[in-house]
């Protein structure tokens, strides 16, 4: 066979061979895992977030559900999903393992809080230093504010945080903690304060069974992230549709419904409190 023969079939198989991996790569499906910190039962609009997203990508999306913070850690670092939206605890005992992705602005803020909640009925509490002896409700063992910051501030007042209470419980969830608070079931929770105030403007019926009885210092908003093997075109596509949601229709009215003003590329020193406490525990 002639050289230049030979040169024009090597050449023609490597354009074959490059355009299929390129249409292998566009059509695989990106994974992201949802923790149950977001978008609690609102499956109509993770839909259509999902199909957004698809859309902006121009790849598969598949939204992983896990019922447990612990759970979506290990898919991430199992690699079995490309991103995924988690609690800024995770996100700092993680920190070899993902790379920050992008930070909601919670009204305006890339901040939230802890709420320390009681029944409406108990109008002595002002601070966990009433509540001692009492049955408590924790959120996730994972969560910063429902299970970290808590523990922190009795921990700050020189008392055991594993004796503090009579009784407590895990309730998996913000959602479920604000439930039990509002059935009586515990006498206070400690919630991520997107969680309550979100649940404050659909169920006002529940939040208004239940009293904000002290604010935390304000944490860095819970983090999307990147699990880190994720190719760097692949991060930085994701990251371009998530910071310029806030520029067309569409995403703007996703925005809204999820209560978020936006994303930022964001700083992982928005964590540097939250590892201090988990330090504290020696946990870091």
């Amino acid at each position: 066979m002639p050289k230049f023969l030979k040169v024009m079939l090597i050449s023609l198989w490597l354009g074959v061979w490059c355009m299929g991996a390129q249409g292998a790569r566009e059509s695989r499906t990106i994974r992201v895992a949802m923790t149950p910190a977001f978008l609690h039962d609102q499956h109509a609009l993770l839909a259509e977030w999902r199909d957004y997203l698809k859309f902006r990508l121009n790849r598969p999306v598949e939204f992983v559900q896990r019922d447990r913070y612990r759970d979506t850690m290990d898919l991430l670092q199992q690699q079995k999903v490309e991103f995924a939206w988690i609690c800024d605890y995770p996100y700092v005992a993680l920190k070899k393992d993902v790379r920050l992705l992008a930070v909601a602005l919670n009204e305006g803020k890339p901040t939230y809080r802890s709420y320390l909640i009681v029944p409406t009925r108990d109008t002595r509490t002002r601070s966990i230093d009433d509540l001692k002896g009492s049955v408590f409700a924790y959120a996730d063992p994972y969560s910063n504010t429902g299970y970290l910051s808590p523990r922190f501030e009795i921990k700050r007042s020189g008392a055991d945080p594993a004796t503090y209470f009579r009784r407590t419980f895990f309730t998996w969830s913000h959602r479920k903690a604000i439930d039990a608070v509002a059935a009586g079931l515990a006498q206070g929770a400690s919630v991520d304060s997107f969680v309550w105030d979100a649940l404050s403007k659909v169920r006002p019926d529940i939040t208004a069974k239940t009293r904000i009885a002290w604010k935390s210092e304000e944490y860095g908003f819970p983090p999307l992230v990147a699990q880190s093997h994720v190719p760097e075109a692949d991060f930085l596509l994701m990251q371009d549709v998530l910071l310029n949601m806030k520029n067309d229709a569409h995403g703007r009215s996703l925005l809204a419904r999820l209560n978020l003003t936006g994303f930022i590329a964001g700083s992982p020193k928005l964590y540097d409190s939250v590892a201090e406490m988990m330090r504290l525990f020696g946990e870091r």
